[in-house]
């Protein structure tokens, strides 16, 4: 099997990631079992800062850090369970000492799968604003949504002020939701929670949309290449 590499940058969504290789892993593998894994992470401040001066090359330099770590500890290739961070994977898939799996194009791979036609997108403002899930989704003939910009500063806000924190409430669920009705009611046919936090606040129960849960859509991806090889 190959070795993971995870280029961590939130806990919340490293955690999920890492929980789900290992637990579904022994599904597929038998109990206690699953591929090796490596993490390794900046503290998520250097994210943070880089991110709020939009300052790519910075992210780029902080993933390119973690991968050369990873891949001296034997990673055969490398994951990011946060999808802020892509908008830099340009800047950092050719200067890689090692393959990659991207997480918007295995939501989309996903989408394709379900026959989605029409997904809302949930994230950060940069993500919400930026390509990353716009141009990756278009590649997939898959049309997007995404909230109003007063809503997209709000989802922001409970993002950095609560979700990355592992910080959970009812009444930010209840926003979620009434988000997601809403691009129901836009004509979106599922819900990319394309913030790899929102999934440990929403859940199937609480959403009117069929979830694309990133985090664990990326985390099952990454064991079937491990697996398979």
């Amino acid at each position: 099997m190959l070795h993971i590499g995870i280029v961590a940058c939130s806990a919340e969504g490293a955690a999920l990631c890492y929980r789900t290789i290992c637990v579904e892993g022994a599904g597929l593998l038998g109990p206690y079992n699953h591929p090796e894994v490596s993490m390794h992470g900046h503290p998520f401040a250097e994210y943070v800062k880089c991110i709020n001066a939009n300052d790519w090359a910075g992210v780029a330099e902080l993933m390119l850090s973690s991968s050369e770590k990873l891949a001296k500890a034997g990673a055969d290739f490398l994951i990011a369970p946060v999808n802020t961070v892509h908008q830099a994977f340009d800047l950092v898939e050719h200067r890689s000492p090692r393959p990659w799996l991207h997480i918007a194009v295995e939501v989309a791979n996903e989408a394709k799968r379900h026959g989605y036609k029409r997904l809302g997108v949930l994230g950060t403002r940069s993500l919400m604003d930026g390509p990353v899930y716009r141009e990756t989704l278009k590649a997939a003939g898959i049309e997007h949504h995404v909230p109003g910009g007063e809503q997209r500063e709000r989802i922001h806000r409970f993002i950095f002020d609560e979700l990355v924190h592992g910080t959970f409430l009812l009444p930010t669920q209840a926003y979620f939701t009434e988000l997601i009705r809403g691009m129901k009611d836009e004509g979106c046919d599922a819900v990319a929670l394309a913030c790899t936090e929102i999934p440990l606040l929403m859940t199937p129960e609480s959403s009117p949309l069929p979830m694309l849960d990133s985090t664990r859509i990326l985390a099952r991806a990454t064991l079937r290449k491990a697996v398979e090889g």
